[in-house]
């Protein structure tokens, strides 16, 4: 595809040498004209690259992207719950279709972007960028660049990106995203440990860390700092040098051993020599706030403290996470991440659950989403770098733990096959509990889950408005993480079928809302009839630009 800023430049110079010629007994105007030139070619401070333009730029100038649902691939086995979803295409498709249901309410955006190493990590317009290509560098960001400004306004005010990324793009990684979010909204960097005891044998160290880069929206983005205040008796437990243990390491616990529960439920020995497993509030199986690996280095480390409940006498194991008394709170969260679960735990827990080794390359743990989970508490989280989907299943695990209500939206495109073989069946196995050969992985966490793919209505269809109506269902099942069942979802897109939902309203149970077109007017006796229940009219801005675009709307 062509260089833009390569081609803009050349065009301009050769123009300046067309007026050179017409002016080459003009001293000053020369002189003037070469400052022109020299100020061209002159590198500016700061971040510059060569703008490339990708073959999904092309095709939205001929083409709007739609979604359309999968729905085979529909999970639906929480009833009265959200859905979450998965986005199969582009990801700067799915990103321009955010746009316009989701801007300004993503809590939370988690994303491990290919790291453009050279060696067939990343691809841009259907070719590997390796290590030889000059122009590496400025693809990756304008790859980038074009999905980090949209996904600055799908964050809602109190909300905020990471960004996993290792030293191949880190520093420009760094000057992009202060210019897009402006670098007052700089977070910080964390240090993953994603290896110990070895790593990645490069020309002179031994790298066992990737960097996290974070940057808020605004300065409304809080970073909670965890604690449980009913269960920290005063902050009474502390070390020789007067700090203090706060944090719960596990919400729920009981010492009571169960024969049955899956190797995923580990135990640990508490103060008595028992085995101990978390239980969740309504006595099922609970799961730990952190991984097997972890909670073994804490152990070792002596960074447990336990202490028994007075209601129930039961050992409850806290973290200890130290208070500075002298100003009255928590010290900051550690920038390094040496204590959270690795790639290789990570790697243990895809062999698990599709019951196969290599079935993704450097997966993400799940602990290191939980852990931004944890110190972010967002509602909406979104990953459209999806790849394994270990964002999905933290979001899971975190939501079963705390008893949370936590969306998320998953993108990724189909490259190798890894939404068919990989992204989707994960998600669908953790929430059911089943792998795709039948066999038991878990108990299951109950979670509902839409599948699109990204579509495609060509700017020339005759009747447009007609061919984009065919796909506003499946914008707001993912604006309001809803089913369009025609039962207790249900659109209304003319004034006849508002008659006959009023005329039959009746034979309906347990409606809780209508989505209805702007060109429709209810009645007075209809609105007295669906009283009580949400009414929210169908925006016309799904769509709208890109009718008038074509000169179908005013």
């Amino acid at each position: 595809m062509p260089n833009l800023s390569q081609i803009k430049r050349k065009r301009m110079l050769e123009f300046l040498e067309k007026i050179k010629e017409e002016h080459k007994n003009d001293d000053e105007m020369l002189i003037a004209l070469g400052e022109i030139e020299n100020e061209l070619n002159s590198k500016k401070y700061g971040l510059v690259w060569e703008e490339h333009e990708e073959k999904v730029d092309v095709q939205m100038r001929t083409h709007i992207p739609v979604f359309t649902e999968v729905k085979e691939r529909e999970i639906s086995v929480a009833p009265d719950k959200h859905y979450n979803f998965l986005l199969e295409g582009d990801n700067l498709h799915s990103l321009y279709l955010l746009e316009k249901t989701h801007k300004g309410s993503i809590d939370l955006i988690y994303i491990d972007p290919p790291y453009n190493t050279g060696n067939k990590d990343f691809i841009y317009d259907d070719s590997f960028v390796d290590s030889t290509d000059g122009f590496r560098h400025s693809k990756w960001l304008s790859f980038m660049a074009s999905r980090l400004c949209i996904a600055k306004t799908l964050l809602s005010r109190e909300g905020a990106i990471f960004i996993s990324i290792d030293s191949n793009e880190y520093a420009q990684l760094k000057m992009l995203c202060d210019d897009i979010f402006d670098e007052s909204n700089y977070i910080g960097t964390l240090i993953w440990r994603k290896k110990t005891g070895g790593g990645q044998t490069d020309d002179f160290f031994v790298t066992e860390h990737e960097y996290v880069l974070g940057y808020r929206k605004s300065s409304e983005f809080k970073w909670i700092e965890y604690k449980d205040e009913a269960n920290v008796e005063d902050f009474k437990y502390s070390d020789s040098k007067g700090r203090y243990t706060i944090v719960k390491l596990e919400k729920w616990g009981s010492s009571a051993h169960k024969e049955d529960r899956p190797t995923m439920y580990f135990s640990i020995v508490d103060p008595d020599g028992n085995d101990f497993f978390p239980i969740a509030p309504d006595g099922k199986d609970g799961r730990w706030r952190v991984g097997a690996d972890r909670l073994n280095r804490l152990i070792v480390n002596d960074q447990v403290h336990w202490s028994k409940d007075k209601k129930t006498n039961r050992w409850i194991p806290y973290e200890k996470v130290y208070y500075d008394k002298s100003k009255g709170k928590l010290l900051k969260s550690r920038s390094i991440l040496y204590d959270l679960a690795e790639t290789g735990t990570a790697t243990k827990l895809l062999t698990n659950i599709f019951q196969q080794k290599d079935i993704f390359n450097n997966p993400k743990p799940v602990e290191l989403l939980k852990f931004l989970l944890l110190h972010i508490q967002p509602k909406n989280v979104l990953d459209f770098f999806a790849g394994s989907g270990t964002t999905a299943q933290a979001v899971l695990e975190a939501n079963y733990e705390d008893n949370d209500n936590r969306k998320f939206i998953l993108c990724t495109n189909n490259e190798s096959q890894i939404c068919d073989n990989v992204t989707y069946p994960r998600i669908k196995t953790v929430i059911t509990g089943k792998r795709t050969d039948g066999s038991t992985y878990s108990n299951g966490l109950p979670a509902n889950l839409k599948y699109y793919r990204t579509d495609f209505v060509s700017r020339d269809e005759e009747f447009l408005s007609d061919a984009l109506l065919e796909h506003i269902a499946e914008m707001i099942q993912l604006e309001h993480g809803v089913k369009i069942d025609g039962r207790q979802y249900l659109m209304v897109m003319s004034d006849t079928e508002a008659d006959e939902l009023h005329k039959h309203f009746d034979e309906y149970n347990g409606v809780k809302a209508l989505y209805v077109s702007k060109n429709v007017l209810l009645t007075t006796e209809q609105l007295k009839t669906f009283d009580g229940i949400e009414i929210h009219i169908i925006p016309d801005t799904y769509f709208k630009f890109e009718l008038k675009e074509e000169g179908q709307a005013w």
